[in-house]
């Protein structure tokens, strides 16, 4: 068979065959007439028509199955739903002295206890500086001794002052004493040597002795000044160094503050943990640089650590929600980690201000974390309960089948077993439910209207019980 033979058979058949399938799902796509009975057996007429196609008998529409709820009053409550993040109290450890990182003790999801030593730097030159700050304490503490014994000293140099005064008083008293004797026989003497009696060397000589005594006394005088200046001076000298003994102990102090100084310096080498908790980031290797913090420029992270126990989940208030949030309002936070799981919290902290570009408030929320399966930069929905409303009818906001700006809007009423599609006014909206006007109470009212469902359609309804709002969640 020639090639050209096989291409004149091949296309036409491939091109029927496509026509062919494009038909048939077309005609499977079109809906069937409703109200015409199935014949059991695939019956046709004795034209070769179906039943199905000149069946004239009226048709039936379908019946639509619903759920509807009754409108509540008092079961609106001011909620808000916001998403809210995981954060955790978390540290970055760095390092306030320079050196090289000498040694890591633990790394990344290391489970840490406060005080736990995790890496070490190496700093000699600090190390050097803490012992010769410690010698100059020592050197110090001896100068304070080396002034005490020179106080003790003075004082004995100026008790020793003291009783040579003493001795010069005595001394003058024995002088003056021995002027007198002196005068005395002098004067007798002279009426001796008067009467010629005497000789008249004698009487000089009585003289001489007189005057000799007059002079020593004057010694005696001296002496006392000088034994007394001497005692002054010592006492001078004794407050002076009663005074190097004071500066000996600021030096000591000013000593003692400069080691203890350098030593707290020297333990900053040391990176310890401040708190229970666990290690998320490692920045830096053993042999590394580290630049001291306090040296200013880009700070250098050696670790990060966080505490697991308890983590806070961060939330941002609209500004309509604004006045209602404050602290102990009960809260539940459905975090997407967990799918089902409520945690039901009570609002911690609010910042009392917005943020002037996004005007939303800052809100916190404490969550327990003692498995510690929460972790930091989980995120999910978070239900704060604000306020309750008034009584005004409430229904759930899926129950909404239209709704525009003016707040005016429709639901699905069923009456008589029909929907009917009701205009209704709208008031506050807190996202799982709405207030309406212009229903009853004892009005059905559809729950998820379905689509396709239009105004005065047959409906077949089931009562939707609505669950109770707790409105006041133990933390």
């Amino acid at each position: 068979m020639s090639p050209r033979l096989i291409q004149w058979i091949f296309w036409p058949t491939a091109i029927a065959l496509v026509v062919g399938t494009c038909y048939y799902l077309w005609k499977s796509t079109q809906p069937r007439r409703h109200g015409a009975p199935a014949n059991a057996a695939g019956r046709q007429s004795p034209d070769g028509q179906s039943d199905d196609d000149d069946d004239d008998t009226p048709q039936t529409p379908e019946t639509t199955n619903v759920k509807v709820v009754y409108p509540r009053r008092g079961a609106m409550e001011r909620i808000s739903v916001q998403v809210g993040s995981v954060e955790a109290d978390e540290v970055l450890l760095q390092a306030k002295v320079s050196g090289y990182l000498k040694a890591q003790y633990v790394n990344i999801g290391a489970t840490v206890q406060e005080g736990d030593v995790l890496a070490v730097i190496d700093v000699p030159e600090l190390e050097k500086l803490v012992q010769r700050n410690g010698a100059l304490v020592e050197q110090a503490e001896a100068r304070v001794k080396q002034m005490k014994a020179k106080v003790t000293a003075t004082k004995a140099d100026l008790d020793a002052a003291h009783a040579e005064v003493i001795h010069a008083d005595a001394q003058a008293r024995a002088a003056t004493a021995w002027v007198s004797y002196r005068g005395a026989v002098y004067l007798r003497m002279k009426e001796l040597a008067a009467a010629k009696n005497i000789e008249q060397r004698i009487e000089d000589e009585s003289k001489q002795q007189y005057e000799s005594a007059r002079e020593s006394e004057r010694a005696a005088r001296a002496a006392i000044i000088k034994a007394q200046a001497a005692a002054h001076a010592f006492g001078a000298k004794v407050l002076l160094a009663e005074a190097d003994v004071e500066e000996a102990k600021a030096n000591v102090k000013v000593a003692q503050a400069e080691y203890e100084r350098t030593t707290e310096q020297f333990k900053f080498a040391t990176i310890v943990a401040p708190f229970d908790g666990h290690i998320t980031e490692r920045r830096l290797v053993e042999g590394a640089f580290v630049r001291s913090a306090a040296e200013g420029g880009a700070a250098q992270t050696i670790f990060a650590i966080q505490r697991p126990d308890r983590m806070r989940v961060v939330v941002q208030i609209p500004d309509s929600d604004v006045p209602f949030a404050s602290k102990d309002k009960p809260a539940f936070v459905e975090l997407d980690a967990f799918p089902g799981a409520k945690f039901e919290a009570k609002i911690s902290r609010v910042a009392k201000t917005e943020d002037v570009k996004t005007r939303l408030m800052h809100v916190e929320i404490d969550l327990p974390n003692k498995d510690g399966t929460i972790r930091q930069g989980m995120f999910g929905k978070v239900t704060i309960f604000l306020d309750k409303m008034s009584k005004q009818l409430s229904v759930p906001s899926s129950c909404l089948a239209g709704k525009s700006k003016a707040r005016k809007g429709a639901v699905f009423v069923v009456r008589d077993g029909k929907a009917f599609l009701t205009k209704v006014r709208f008031g506050m909206d807190n996202g799982s439910r709405v207030e309406v006007f212009g229903l009853q109470d004892t009005d059905r009212v559809i729950l998820a209207p379905p689509a396709g469902l239009a105004d005065g359609m047959e409906v077949q309804s089931a009562l939707y019980e609505e669950p109770e709002l707790n409105l006041d969640p133990a933390p």
